[in-house]
């Protein structure tokens, strides 16, 4: 025998809430919040830069791209050139530095910085004369401010790990790994190399 669907004057309200629900999910969970999710999730979002710790590079205000891709394909064993020596990182300090944490609202919590990566797992990684040591050779930093930098005996890398600086150089400018070490893969949300506003254009590297 055939179902027949009741015409919607005879439908009860439980039958009306239901269909409305279902409606619901399908249009704007399914429809729309579902990839948007999946889009800032695994592929990219925006950043906006705060404080003057990234000068002349960055300003507080400028709003980057932040590409998540890089980071899930080496995560999942996907050949991919990430993280490069140069790129703008996003990412969180280490949790067991006191300089990784701040408070607002009398909540205290790890918040995302932005910085230059200058050295990779397996780097070697020194400060002499003020002059920033790489591999033994002196890195050349044109996009770094004057200012002073405190030597740093050399250390190299373990896997998992960076080496990542302000390019405001000058004292107390940038919290950095000088101040709560090595930063780990793991707490790295992905390259910022992309300006949007207000000048379009790349930054990194």
């Amino acid at each position: 025998m055939a179902r027949v669907t009741p015409p919607s004057s005879t439908r009860t309200g439980a039958e009306m809430s239901a269909a409305g629900l279902r409606a619901f999910v399908r249009i704007w969970v399914l429809g729309a919040l579902l990839p948007v999710y999946l889009l800032t999730t695994f592929v990219g979002t925006f950043a906006r830069v705060d404080g003057e710790s990234m000068e002349p590079t960055l300003t507080s205000g400028d709003l980057l791209l932040l590409l998540k891709y890089p980071r899930w394909l080496h995560a999942w064993g996907l050949p991919t050139p990430y993280p490069r020596r140069g790129d703008l990182l996003i990412f969180k300090a280490p949790p067991d530095s006191p300089y990784s944490f701040e408070t607002v609202w009398g909540v205290q919590h790890r918040p995302y910085n932005v910085k230059r990566v200058v050295a990779l797992p397996g780097d070697s990684v020194a400060i002499r004369d003020g002059t920033l040591v790489v591999n033994g050779r002196a890195l050349a930093e044109s996009y770094a401010s004057e200012g002073f930098i405190g030597d740093q005996n050399a250390q190299t890398l373990p896997p998992g790990k960076l080496w990542v600086m302000g390019d405001n150089r000058r004292i107390g400018a940038s919290l950095d790994s000088r101040a709560y070490g090595l930063v780990d893969l793991k707490d790295v949300a992905g390259p910022a190399n992309f300006r949007l506003w207000p000048k379009p254009g790349l930054v990194g590297r």
